[in-house]
């Protein structure tokens, strides 16, 4: 066990992290997420990793990656490492390095794709209609949905109807919704809920953190970005992401168990 994208040594996302065995069934791995208690879980078959929740795979999961990359680091006595690992059809490159409070990992989420949302009204509506700034649309390989509010506040404000929400994102094939408004230091306050594939808030989203700066990117906003999440779960957490329009880089620290 793991904590993923922990805030001044604390908080951080509980994930499992499991040497593969080619025996499992996917519904083993999926009872072994559900009983380590945590919502996610990396199954590691170096260079390939697999990503599960309770209820089924994922095709790519942003804080796994970074767990997965800690505990690879930890075994190797090493300082800090390069290595490079497959989800699904995705090539990435990652890096860990020790440092005083864990171990810092960043990887390359590669291109983000950014669209206008097709009709989003249901959506809206699952999540409690919150006051939107904007949406957006974005996939690093699936899409979900990014909505600006105006201010923190409306962000933990945000009270959604899980079966609705799930019932939505399906029909419009979105991975789930990233809620997220500026704070006064430009620091994001950010909440992630996907009750689509069985988890109904994120502690921490890293893939939607990059998605957020690659939208931040097109939109004349900056090229990096500090994600703060995880909050109303009373697990603090903290995602960094930059971009140069092209790739984008996530980054977090990872605390073992």
């Amino acid at each position: 066990m793991v904590d993923a994208c922990t805030r001044d040594g604390t908080g951080g996302s509980p994930t499992v992290v499991v040497d593969d065995d080619p025996s499992l069934r996917d519904e083993d791995r999926c009872a072994i997420v559900r009983e380590s208690g945590a919502s996610h879980g990396a199954f590691l078959s170096v260079p390939h990793l697999r990503f599960f929740t309770g209820t089924g795979e994922l095709r790519n999961c942003g804080h796994g990656i970074l767990a997965a990359h800690a505990v690879l680091l930890s075994r190797s006595g090493l300082p800090e490492q390069r290595l490079r690992h497959r989800t699904g059809d995705r090539p990435h490159v990652a890096d860990a390095a020790w440092r005083p409070d864990g171990i810092e990992v960043w990887y390359d989420q590669g291109a983000v794709s950014l669209s206008a949302p097709d009709a989003a009204a249901g959506v809206l509506a699952a999540l409690g209609a919150p006051a939107v700034i904007g949406l957006s649309v974005a996939s690093p390989g699936t899409p979900r949905l990014l909505v600006e509010v105006p201010d923190a506040e409306a962000v933990m404000a945000v009270t959604p109807d899980s079966a609705r929400l799930a019932a939505a994102c399906r029909e419009r094939e979105l991975l789930g919704c990233f809620v997220w408004a500026f704070g006064p230091d430009r620091s994001v306050t950010a909440r992630m809920f996907a009750p689509a594939i069985g988890v109904d808030e994120d502690v921490a989203n890293a893939n939607s953190s990059g998605c957020l700066a690659a939208h931040l990117y097109a939109t004349g906003r900056g090229d990096t970005v500090q994600v703060r999440q995880g909050d109303a779960l009373g697990r603090p957490s903290t995602v960094l992401a930059s971009t140069d329009g092209r790739t984008t880089r996530i980054g977090g620290t990872v605390r073992i168990r």
